[in-house]
């Protein structure tokens, strides 16, 4: 393409992208969605760039010059979908008092939905004082620095399950989520990602190591949402828990739902072929498609590669791999 070419694509590119962010102001429900700073092309943002994000909008940011206006409105649109950051907002809605034997704490009621669109997908998920005080403790001692002026609030010696210090302690702890969310190095860490999700995992992977399959799936079901809002950027890190959702469908004789689970952790694992789960994966939707009619023989290529690349070694099967994880 000369020069005068490539300016020409240049201005009509930069005329395409005024008429979005013109057009996008207007519509009450952008609006709502689209944050003033989300209206400036990812490539030219100076204010606090998310380095993860930046990188994915810049090798993305390839239109052809040759496409008409509208195709270069709707190809703007995506961009800017992509690059804008999914946030996530952590409401307190209530407490219960537990009382055990020996023991009397109150659990609270923590619901983590997102923002920028209607989230009829929200997790909910439950926490005590105590859960809460131990994540401190560990965010203190892995991010001493950061955690520095964020504030705990402190057991009472009298009056823990008073209406008043329970309704303070509601408003504190979610101020002190939205504090530790708003810290990108601490809402990527695994004691973060722990406290939000392990309990519930823990709980899952133990009935399906009982056998209960069916309650398995419903709580893995529930997690999986929230695990894989809170690890954009690193799908790797939910392929367990996808593969172990394929373990409770195969066993439930949910041929066509372990499948598509199926298909999800193996796009997660597309470039991580020495990942333990990789073959077990692999082995286990060759016969899912064959059982559905599907075709199996890209599947079983892969297969075949890795072994010829690889040393024959010995394998767990999926399910041997599902139920050894959260084993305390």
């Amino acid at each position: 393409m000369d020069q005068d070419s490539h300016c020409a694509a240049e201005r009509e590119l930069l005329e395409a992208v005024s008429k979005i962010t013109t057009s996008s102001t207007t519509t009450p429900s952008d609006a709502e969605q689209n944050p003033p700073r989300a209206e400036i092309p990812c490539q030219v943002r100076k204010e606090n760039p998310d380095k993860d994000n930046l990188q994915v909008c810049n090798a993305s940011l390839s239109p052809n010059s040759s496409m008409t206006t509208k195709e270069l409105q709707e190809y703007w649109k995506n961009e800017k979908r992509q690059c804008r950051q999914a946030k996530l907002l952590f409401e307190i809605t209530s407490t219960r008092i537990v009382e055990h034997h020996l023991s009397k704490y109150v659990m609270y009621k923590i619901i983590i939905l997102q923002t920028g669109s209607f989230d009829s997908n929200k997790s909910v998920i439950e926490r005590r004082y105590s859960d809460f005080e131990k994540l401190h403790r560990n965010l203190l001692e892995e991010f001493s620095e950061e955690m520095e002026d964020v504030t705990f609030p402190r057991k009472t010696i009298t009056g823990n399950f008073t209406e008043e210090i329970i309704n303070e302690r509601k408003l504190a702890f979610k101020d002190y989520l939205r504090l530790l969310y708003s810290m990108k190095c601490i809402r990527r860490s695994k004691r973060f990602i722990d406290f939000l999700t392990r309990p519930e995992l823990q709980e899952a992977y133990g009935c399906l190591r009982g056998g209960h399959y069916s309650k398995a799936l419903e709580i893995l079901l529930e997690v999986i949402g929230l695990q894989e809002r809170l690890t954009r950027g690193n799908p790797v890190s939910i392929v367990p828990t996808l593969c172990a959702i394929v373990v409770c469908h195969k066993d439930l004789d949910n041929t066509a739902s372990a499948f598509e689970y199926g298909e999800k952790a193996l796009a997660c694992l597309r470039v991580h072929t020495s990942h333990r789960y990789y073959i077990p994966l692999l082995e286990t939707m060759i016969t899912l498609a064959y059982e559905l009619g599907k075709d199996f023989l890209s599947l079983q290529e892969k297969l075949e590669e890795w072994k010829a690349r690889k040393d024959p070694i010995r394998l767990f099967t999926l399910k041997e791999l599902a139920v050894r994880e959260y084993v305390q």
